[in-house]
């Protein structure tokens, strides 16, 4: 994954950087969803300049992590050689730092502990002796940079960025590592060799989003039609079973997740808590927020509230595009049908899914819609809105007394608003104008693949937003 740092990381790259050239200890957190690039990140920028680096084992005990640890110990200093085992993460920290103590390179010594809530198993006392280790030794020295990277993003922010014990406020940066947006994939794609045009590459996004880890299984020889066949369809395909394996990997009883996942798949709007309730039997209570709460962190789904709600009735969205494409075709399919998605995309069922995938592609690129509508400087908010009469699934409220209705279609073509759908758009303005109460002025605002198609109602439309406008980079 040679591109991936240069492409999309740069920024990050950069505070890393300055991290290790400070004049004072740091501790950084990197965090984000699985399979999103921490650990690579931190290795190419470092390289050879690791001090030293141990990544947790999943699913392993007290001892087996210690025994590792100490295997990553006898790796890195020949003085571990010397030492005995250690029998709690107290004594691995003293091993670690008499290593570091004795090591003789001039410079910041960089300390990666990758996965770092594998190593917090129960009862192991791990994030006292962490705690132990920055307070009473690193925090004081001026070369030692602390870098921890984990998966389990709700961990980290729970344990590390609002840990209200000797942890409280002693991490000094924190980068939450997003997936790449479709400027940073269509470029990934390009440094692979690929020549997809921006249709085929909101195609890929649609189903994997912008995961690193899938993209770089691209084989740019191949249409994307036939690299998503050939990696999530055939018998042995390397991603057939990497839904389950990816929250499996993340959460303790992940059956709970797995449930509101499913559940927010089937409803595009999302689902309310009490929704959620009624769809998953998880009973309402603290349990059900944690649950939640983990899902957000990790990006798998997002909390928002619909146009003239107040927050404390919000609804959950699926917005993990590899999760919607599993369950809308994924776990459908027989093994044995090797050719299935060279086909399934003549069938409703594609054109439903395509239909709300570039919804929540858009809505993952909303700093690039501002941009286009030239809104940038604009305070906004955003939200959806429906009634029993009409639905909007993006609705852009501006301080400056315009309000955004947005109209997201994919097709193949440019988009033709016919008589019966003027008459559609006009029965929803007048909709949402009399339910909300709004005096703002209203813009219909159209966010399609190849634009508006010229005809006699195409003058409805204030705004025609392409998806070129979406591959814009945006600081």
């Amino acid at each position: 994954m040679a591109t991936q740092l240069l492409i999309g990381r740069s920024k990050e790259a950069a505070i890393l950087e300055s991290r290790y050239r400070s004049l004072s200890a740091e501790f950084v957190a990197v965090y984000g969803r699985r399979r999103v690039g921490k650990t690579y990140l931190v290795r190419e920028v470092f390289q050879d300049r690791l001090t030293f680096q141990h990544t947790g084992v999943a699913n392993a005990g007290l001892r087996d992590q210690l025994d590792r640890f100490y295997a990553s110990l006898l790796r890195h200093f020949d003085a571990a050689e010397r030492w005995r085992p250690p029998q709690n993460w107290f004594e691995a920290f003293d091993l670690l730092i008499s290593a570091l103590e004795n090591h003789a390179n001039p410079g910041k010594k960089v300390v990666f502990l990758d996965e770092l809530p594998w190593l917090d198993t129960r009862n192991s006392r791990f994030l006292s002796a962490l705690e132990h280790f920055w307070n009473s030794w690193a925090s004081a020295r001026r070369d030692i940079l602390l870098i921890v990277c984990g998966s389990a993003a709700a961990w980290m922010v729970k344990n590390l960025l609002h840990n209200k014990g000797g942890l409280h406020n002693r991490v000094t940066e924190r980068i939450r590592l997003r997936p790449f947006t479709l400027a940073e994939t269509d470029a990934f794609l390009k440094a692979k060799g690929g020549v997809y045009d921006p249709y085929q590459t909101v195609l890929l996004y649609m189903a994997f989003g912008g995961i690193p880890f899938y993209l770089e299984k691209i084989r740019t020889d191949q249409s994307i039609l036939q690299n998503v066949n050939a990696l999530c369809f055939h018998s042995d395909a390397p991603l057939r079973n990497e839904y389950d394996n990816l929250y499996r990997s993340l959460f303790d009883q992940a059956d709970q997740h797995l449930k509101i996942v499913e559940a927010l798949s089937t409803k595009k709007k999302g689902l309310d808590r009490a929704e959620i309730v009624r769809y998953t039997g998880i009973s309402d209570g603290g349990s059900l927020t944690r649950l939640l709460q983990e899902l957000e962190e990790s990006h798998f789904i997002r909390k928002y509230k619909a146009f003239g709600k107040k927050q404390r009735d919000p609804l959950y969205q699926l917005v993990d595009l590899f999760s919607l494409f599993h369950h809308t075709f994924i776990k459908h399919t027989d093994p044995d049908d090797e050719n299935f998605w060279l086909n399934a995309h003549q069938t409703p069922a594609y054109a439903a899914w395509s239909g709300y995938a570039y919804e929540m592609v858009c809505l993952l690129h909303l700093p690039q819609i501002k941009e286009a509508l030239g809104i940038r400087g604009v305070q906004t908010s955003v939200s959806s809105w429906h009634n029993a009469e009409a639905q909007v699934d993006l609705v852009i409220d501006r301080k400056d007394q315009v309000i955004h209705l947005c109209e997201i279609k994919f097709s193949l073509a440019p988009f033709a608003i016919s008589k019966a759908y003027s008459e559609n758009l006009h029965r929803k303005v007048n909709a949402f104008r009399e339910a909300t109460g709004t005096r703002k002025a209203i813009f219909l605002t159209l966010i399609s693949t190849y634009g508006l198609a010229p005809g006699p109602y195409a003058g409805l439309v204030q705004n025609d937003i392409r998806m070129e406008a979406l591959f814009k980079e945006v600081e």
